[in-house]
């Protein structure tokens, strides 16, 4: 499997501003001295020491997560502002089927879906999952006039619409893909994705301390030995607390299920939006120092950012 993130932002799109990128600058600048100009290797040293949230970015674009397979699929997960990214990605022949897995329809997570490029060609075909009987409704309701130019009908006609069952399995290929409930307002669904004895799974807006015990048990038991789970981490514990029921987690809250489930890599995901990249970089660093606090096994930890590749 290959995963490759479009898009990692919660709630709605956040570019980086002009504060920000000076902020940046401003701080390399009073790291400089003497020494790190004196040569050319010198200043590369200097760059590549710094630290990463001042080089790069996690990107401001919500929700969507590609899985390319060992059998040559496309799974993509969600349809926020990454999915128009993707579309520049480009396609090689073979790769003109597309299964686009949806989690839930707030905005952030279908606002994509009228900008992909490949919606609208004919030589493209479709495959949409979801649990919820009138996805086409849903999708074509944000195409329809005032709030979009184009009409849903003026999509590809090779779209097909699968309805899915919380925790059946289903085979796509050599693929199983499971999905199952989450707590989030209106509900959201996570997926696994089964290959090869690889497992994926993508949890996306979920509020893991909002479940009841008997639920949390099998929160478990979806997430148990996952080689890579993507996971809602988009608050602080402090924020948790405040906005009890709105949907979502924490790395820390991550890094306990992580530890529980014999996760081996996680990725924190669905950034809060108001956060900038030195915060979620201090969140990454939290986490993982919670994680070496416990004494238990390591395992990866990341903070999921836009263009960055995974290979399972």
């Amino acid at each position: 499997m290959r995963i490759h993130f479009w898009g990692v932002r919660g709630s709605l799109p956040t570019p980086l501003t002009n504060a920000q990128l000076r902020n940046k600058i401003t701080a390399i600048v009073q790291r400089i001295t003497p020494e790190d100009l004196a040569s050319e290797d010198a200043r590369e040293n200097f760059i590549q020491n710094l630290p990463e949230w001042l080089t790069t970015t996690v990107g401001g674009n919500t929700a969507c997560v590609e899985l390319d397979t060992d059998d040559n699929q496309i799974f993509v997960f969600d349809a926020g502002s990454g999915l128009r990214e993707m579309s520049y990605r480009g396609f090689e022949e073979s790769e003109k089927t597309i299964h686009l897995f949806f989690s839930h329809f707030h905005w952030d997570h279908i606002m994509g879906f009228p900008f992909f490029g490949p919606v609208y060609n004919k030589n493209f075909t479709f495959h949409i999952y979801s649990p919820w009987p009138d996805t086409m409704n849903i999708l074509a309701a944000q195409m329809e006039p005032p709030y979009f130019p184009a009409k849903f009908s003026t999509c590809t006609p090779n779209m097909h619409f699968h309805l899915l069952e919380s925790e059946k399995p289903v085979k796509i290929g050599d693929v199983t893909v499971v999905c199952k409930k989450m707590f989030h307002p209106g509900a959201s669904y996570s997926y696994k994705i089964i290959e090869n004895g690889k497992q994926f799974v993508y949890a996306t807006d979920v509020e893991l301390t909002a479940a009841s015990d008997e639920e949390k048990l099998k929160y478990k038991e979806f997430f148990k030995n996952s080689d890579m789970l993507v996971l809602d981490s988009q608050y602080t514990i402090d924020e948790l607390y405040d906005k009890p029921n709105w949907g979502h987690s924490t790395c820390c809250h991550g890094v306990e299920l992580a530890l529980e489930c014999d996760i081996k890599k996680l990725y924190l995901f669905h950034h809060e939006p108001t956060y900038d990249d030195k915060k979620i970089n201090s969140l990454l660093k939290i986490a993982k120092w919670y994680a070496d606090s416990s004494g238990k096994p390591k395992f990866e930890i990341e903070a999921a950012s836009e263009g960055m590749d995974v290979l399972l």
